[in-house]
Formats: C-alpha cells, structure tokens, sequence
C-alpha cells in the first residue's frame, strides 16, 4: 500500500497566525459585511441576529431549487449508487474547504459560504455534458450562449428575485473551476451595473466565461476551491463506478494524488503562500501539478468511451427534442402545458413575496424554456421525457447496484 503524505503548515506561520489572532488583528482584504450592496438596499438590514452574508445563505438554502442539488449529476450520471457525488456534496465540499483556507486567512466565512452553496443552483441535469447541450439548444434559437454559473446568478437574481447581495453573485458568477489559475488577485468592481455588463456579456460573447475575475478574496478562495474539492473526488467516483481500478494509473504529482491528500496539500501550500496578501497564490510546482492532474482526469475519466457515446447517442438528441416541444408550448403560450404547470406555476409560488410579474414580463419564451430544463435533476428530465415521447427509441440504461 502507498504511503500518503499529509504536509501541515510551518511552525513559523502558525506561530504568526497564533500571535496575530492574540492581538486581534483583522485581515485588511477581508470583506466587511457593513459594505453588502443589494438591488433593494432596503429590504434586507444588516443585523446582529442576521448579519449580511448570513442572510445570503438562508436564502440560498431556503429557495425551492436548493433542494434539487441532491439528483443533480457532477460527473458520473448514469448509475444508481448513492456513493456516487451528487451536486448536494460536491458544493458542501467546496463550502468545507473554502471556510477552511477562509479561516486561516482571515477572511470573510459567511461569504465564503453563500457563493460556495449557491455556486452551481443555476446547473442543468446530466453535468457540463447537459450544461453544453442546453447550450447548443440556446444558440441554434436564441443565438446566445447557457454557461451554469452565468444561470446560476439569474436563478437566484431574476427568476426567485431574492436580493442576493452583489458580493455573492459575483462570486457565483466568476466561479469557474474549469480555468485553472496560479493566482487569483481580485478587480474591482463600482456596483451593479458593472456586474450586469459582465453577466449579460456572458451571453452573447463565447469568451467572456474565461475572462471573469472576482471582485472579493472570498470569492477568489471559492473559485480556487471548486476545482479542489473535485480533482480527487471525481478519482474516488470513478472507482466506485468501476471505471478504473485504482490511483495507480496517476502519476504522482506534488500534493499527491488521492483525495485526500490533494485537498489537504493544496489548501496548505495556498495558505503558506496567501498569508497577509492580497490574492489568493499556489506556488510553481503545486500549479503545474494541478494542471497535470486535471489533464490526467479529462483523459482517463471524464473522456471515458462508453460514457460519452451515452451522452452524445441519447442526451444529446433528448435535450434538443425536449427543448423544441417545450418552446412550442411556450410560443404558443398554453397554460394547459407542462412548461405552465411544472414551471411558470412554480416559479409563481416560490416568488409570491418577491414579485412575479417580472419574470413574465422580461422572459423570451427562448430563455423561459432553458430555465425550465436547467432547474430539472436527472430523474425529472428522463420522466418528463418518457412522458413526452413514450414511443422514444431514446433510453437511459442505467447501471444498477450489483453490476
């Protein structure tokens, strides 16, 4: 059996942190929730018994889509074993981790918090896999693009209208854990017309989702730490899903490569490394070895054969059919639809103190049926198109407990 290797932080940092913590320093770069910007500055008072970040988080947790996190795929969808992550624990991962590094830091945890739990709400069914159909589905009718950070934000902002602040949607928005970084240094941002230039860019500019920066060191800490939380995680899915043996086929990089041991050597090398800046930094090696463990993932996991011929023979066309049936409805605006019933319904009676009208108003029937399919989990989008199309020669087969 390989020997893992757990570093700790150095004596000297921690006698640093020990002595600063004593004397009551406060991080200089730590976002003061006195300084939450909101749409409706009125509506939500920062309060002792609710101070602003934690007013962020129960909203996230309290709206109706919170809950579909848990049949929500991160990587591995088509099998029934409950041992597999769903988006449930993958952004309680990111949220552990990020308060991990947060604290150390010094920095904001409750903001920490909010943009790790709400950093994927706005995600479609079946992974990025669904993430690239519904956005195919988009630019052929709409000719704009569906990025699940960019829905993120207007699931929380304009579809359940529930007056995030500015910092946590930022943070949501450039959280991309797809682009790896060596550092993260924050640009600052004036207030919400500057964020809306940056979100609705998003849309029509295929490239903007590569240029996004946040604005906070929290929201930096997260970015970081979603790319964390599933370099290794994925690896231990992958073996529960029988798709590959063990960590022998990686090759051994500078924090290792079980998953435990990237998660505990990567947040020790950003915190020797960010300690007293104003950025969030790895060092070259931990930076390269981050890429290489990425590329080794894309090509012995994610590129897996027979999973991708799943997605590309039956997802695929299932999302473009589903999408162009559900737009007729919606053109045709019949309120006897499914799309009326299971959506505009529900979106009616989850927004009942927030406001409704808008989001009728402001919504191309383009737009309403891709917020339809990205709020689905797996199951809900295969029985709903099961119920559409029952003479479908499209099925999911899925890969039960005991094979």
């Amino acid at each position: 059996m390989e020997k893992k290797k757990y570093n700790d932080l150095s004596k000297e940092l921690q006698q640093r942190i020990m002595d600063e913590r004593g004397k009551g320093y406060v991080n200089p770069y730590r976002t003061k929730d006195a300084d939450a910007v909101r749409r409706k500055q009125d509506w939500d008072k920062n309060k002792l018994l609710r101070p602003a970040y934690v007013r962020d988080i129960e909203k996230i947790m309290h709206t109706p889509y919170y809950n579909r996190y848990a049949d929500k795929t991160q990587v591995f969808s088509f099998y029934k074993n409950d041992d597999i992550t769903r988006r449930a624990l993958h952004v309680q991962l990111v949220s552990r981790i990020a308060r991990n590094i947060g604290s150390l830091l010094g920095l904001n945890e409750d903001l920490i918090e909010a943009i790790a739990l709400g950093h994927d709400i706005g995600h479609t069914p079946f992974g990025h896999a669904g993430e690239r159909y519904l956005s195919e589905c988009l630019q052929e009718h709409a000719g704009q693009y569906f990025n699940h950070n960019v829905h993120s934000v207007r699931v929380l902002d304009t579809i359940l209208n529930r007056n995030i602040s500015l910092q946590t949607l930022d943070g949501i928005l450039c959280h991309n854990g797809e682009f790896a970084m060596q550092e993260y240094r924050p640009v600052p941002m004036e207030d919400f017309s500057c964020f809306d230039r940056k979100y609705e860019q998003c849309y029509v500019d295929e490239a903007a989702i590569g240029k996004l920066i946040p604005y906070t060191l929290e929201a930096c800490v997260v970015r970081v730490c979603d790319m964390i939380a599933y370099l290794g995680k994925d690896r231990q899915d992958a073996k529960r899903a029988n798709l590959i043996k063990n960590d022998s086929i990686f090759d051994e990089q500078a924090f290792g490569k079980s998953n435990p041991e990237i998660i505990n050597n990567l947040i020790v090398n950003i915190v020797e490394n960010s300690y007293g800046k104003d950025c969030i930094v790895m060092d070259d090696e931990y930076y390269m070895a981050i890429k290489a463990t990425k590329k080794e993932n894309y090509e012995k996991i994610y590129f897996n054969e027979s999973v991708e011929r799943t997605y590309k023979e039956s997802i695929q066309p299932m999302f473009h059919t589903m999408y162009n049936r559900l737009l007729a409805d919606a053109k045709a605006k019949d309120t006897s639809s499914i799309l009326y019933k299971h959506h505009i319904e529900f979106v009616k009676e989850s927004t009942k103190t927030y406001g409704y009208e808008a989001y009728l108003d402001t919504t191309t029937p383009e737009q309403m049926v891709v917020d339809y399919i990205a709020s689905m989990t797996d199951d809900y989008f295969v029985d709903l198109y099961e119920y559409l199309f029952p003479g479908s020669s499209y099925k999911i087969e899925y890969v039960s407990y005991f094979e």
